[in-house]
């Protein structure tokens, strides 16, 4: 046997035993092959001498390695980047240059741009909590809350709009709109029908002309003569011995349809501004006209009921030109007709203009062997069709089995339909057509546009979705600084009325929307449209309002099955209208405190007094017989006699019947009846009666 080392250096690993020396304090020996316990070559024996290669490895070993609290080159990295960043209010964020420009999207997180600036999105909610706003770092945030936080950090912070978001978002499918027109060859362009749109003021025969025109009856179907929505139809007329097509656009007369006329002049080629020869220019035709020349639509304009006595077509003429409508005869280049729409006087001449003045001013050429591109004139839920949309194809041809997507609706065309109700196969440019088979209902003015296959549009649908999500989210944030909301609260200058708004067709709750939120009545009231939608009142909507303390207006539509009774329950009001600006108007009123609410009377019963009992206590009993309706304890009531009143500020102050207090006696019995009052006598009549609300019209 080798004699064992009792007592060694450094102890060493498995592998190799450190150095080998044998004095020392005892210890662990050495081993592997240094020598040590274990026998061993390179230099083996007791003492075992330097281990070779096993000091190496005894360095990095399971008994080596680096001493503890020594930092890695990636922590003293960090550690110095920290260092030298700059801080705000503690925390480290990578701060801009004041130029630095950093573009988000509409409804926006913190995390969003966090990740455009390469910070931690905690560290963003610190800066906007010392900034004295609290937000989340998935929380949608208004334009005004990145403006602040940019110009804390050094960054112009642009929000991208809605067009150049969505541009953005079909790119990423592979859909150029803009490279698709231009890259359309002047040999596959064809002549289209003009698109027109008549516009004007209320009442000044817009729809009459139409009427007159596709010869069809449509005024009497609108609530308060008024057309309620948009509606596109198509003409053929004969023209230098062509049959030429003409497609018009009908939208609505009053003011409270601006957003959806100022959308039809967005979509259309010519504006026919209807002017009442006995009226004379009117608001609503400045604001028309406003619409079209912004939108640079060339006017014709239709000088109408010039058979009414007191018509004088000359002082339109003449008032317009103080609008920049300078009549072809006066040296102009604006066409003048005088129809008469209830006549149908000069009608072909109108039609005759339009087409003229298509062709002399217009280029109107459109692809037709394309994908569809197109934009939604109006749509709606229909009960047995579901969403019906009305479309206007700008270019292209839509055909049945086309996966489309409108806005944030999407499917595949079922079926189209003309303005008879005639099937269509195919709508070729500037061909309206009633489109059935999308998922939901699209907004008015949604462009419309033919996606590859149903999977993308459902994912550019879903996306757009999102993206309007996140916008109404970050609308919906009300902005109360720190520093302000305990003063804010105690004054009580926070008043918000919140609506809930649903109609039978988007384009008029669109413009019903639009209309209310033009409503200024100074910075102590405020309106907030927290939901829209088309369809029926639902139970989410009337949860939406209990929540949110939110009033429920229904535009020519009712409350689902129940809907009413849990609205009554939760003490959610509802209102319906069917005449669009009586909404804006009441809630108006509602607004400036001036909508009183009006309260009628209602007879409650009527008693026949037969003998008075005189009581030292409580004074004169009448002892009656309730000769109709109900008498009630404690209404008010009023004593007559032949046929006058006595007073009529009384009260039932106590009813009792035989011995029994009691609180309500009917028609055809007798009862005691304690006035209060003493002057009563027999064959006096005891009249009930309380005061309600009465629900406007």
């Amino acid at each position: 046997m080798m004699p064992t080392s009792t007592s060694v250096g450094r102890p060493g690993s498995r592998n190799g035993g450190g150095r080998g020396n044998g004095g020392g304090r005892g210890g662990r020996p050495g081993g592997g092959n240094g020598g040590g316990q274990r026998p061993g070559g390179f230099g083996g024996g007791p003492r075992g001498g330097r281990g070779g290669r096993g000091a190496t490895q005894g360095a990095f070993g399971r008994g080596g390695g680096a001493p503890r609290g020594r930092k890695s080159k990636r922590a003293k990295r960090q550690e110095f980047e920290q260092q030298s960043a700059p801080t705000v209010g503690g925390v480290v964020v990578p701060r801009g240059d004041g130029d630095t420009i950093v573009k988000i999207r509409q409804g926006a997180s913190l995390a969003d741009f966090a990740e455009r600036i390469n910070a931690n999105p905690a560290a963003l909610v610190t800066v906007l909590f010392h900034l004295g706003e609290m937000a989340t770092a998935t929380q949608s945030l208004d334009e005004d809350t990145f403006q602040l936080l940019g110009a804390e950090l050094g960054y112009n912070v642009q929000i991208v709009s809605p067009e150049d978001e969505d541009r953005e978002l079909l790119e990423s499918f592979d859909i150029d709109l803009e490279a698709e027109e231009a890259n359309d060859d002047d040999e596959d362009l064809i002549p289209r029908p003009p698109v027109v749109t008549v516009m004007g003021h209320v009442d000044h025969g817009k729809t009459k002309l139409l009427d007159a025109i596709r010869s069809t009856d449509v005024v009497d179907t609108e609530a308060g003569g008024i057309t309620q929505n948009i509606g596109a139809y198509q003409v053929h007329v004969e023209h230098n011995g062509e049959d030429r097509a003409i497609t018009f656009i009908d939208t609505p007369g009053h003011e409270a349809f601006t957003a959806m006329r100022a959308r039809g002049a967005r979509v259309t080629d010519i504006a026919i501004l209807v002017v009442a020869a006995d009226d004379g220019v009117m608001p609503q035709t400045i604001e028309a006209l406003n619409h079209a020349q912004s939108a640079g639509v060339p006017v014709v304009v239709a000088v109408n009921k010039i058979d009414k006595e007191g018509a004088n077509p000359e002082k339109i003429r003449g008032q317009l030109t103080e609008y920049g409508l300078v009549p072809e005869e006066y040296g102009g280049d604006t066409m003048f007709v005088d129809i008469s729409a209830k006549q149908r006087k000069n009608i072909d001449e109108l039609l005759e203009a339009i087409l003229l003045q298509a062709d002399a001013a217009l280029d109107l050429r459109a692809n037709p062997n394309t994908d569809a591109r197109g934009v939604a004139i109006e749509a709606k839920l229909d009960r047995g069709r579901g969403a019906v949309s009305t479309v206007l194809v700008e270019r292209g041809t839509l055909r049945v089995g086309d996966s489309i997507v409108a806005g944030t609706a999407y499917g595949r065309v079922r079926a189209m339909f003309d303005e008879h109700g005639n099937t269509l196969d195919a709508a070729g440019p500037a061909r309206p057509a009633l489109v059935l088979g999308l998922t939901s209902v699209p907004s008015a003015g949604d462009s419309l546009l033919v996606a590859p296959d149903d999977r993308t549009a459902r994912q550019i649908a879903d996306k757009r979705e999102a993206a309007e999500r996140a916008a109404l989210l970050a609308k919906r944030r009300k902005r109360v600084s720190l520093e302000n909301l305990t003063d804010v609260l105690k004054e009580g200058k926070v008043d918000t009325l919140n609506l809930i708004l649903k109609g039978d067709a988007s384009g008029a709750v669109e413009a019903l929307e639009d209309s209310l939120l033009k409503i200024d009545v100074g910075e102590e009231v405020a309106l907030r449209v927290i939901h829209r939608g088309v369809g029926a009142i639902t139970q989410n909507d009337v949860n939406l309002a209990t929540v949110d303390n939110a009033i429920i207006i229904g535009f020519n539509v009712r409350p689902a099955e129940r809907v009413a009774e849990l609205a009554d329950r939760e003490g959610v009001e509802l209102k319906f209208y069917s005449v669009i600006y009586n909404a804006i108007e009441d809630v108006e009123a509602a607004m400036k405190g001036m909508l009183k609410p009006i309260y009628e009377e209602v007879e409650l019963g009527t008693a026949e007094i037969r003998q008075v009992f005189r009581s030292s206590k409580f004074g004169s009993i009448a002892g009656s017989i309730v000769r109709s309706g109900t008498i009630k304890r404690g209404t008010k009531a009023r004593l007559v006699r032949d046929g006058v009143v006595v007073n009529g500020d009384l009260s039932i102050e106590t009813l009792r019947r035989e011995k029994d207090d009691v609180t309500e006696v009917r028609e055809g019995y007798e009862c005691g009846i304690n006035l209060g009052f003493k002057e009563i006598a027999e064959g006096d009549i005891i009249e009930t009666w309380e005061m309600r609300e009465k629900a406007r019209d």
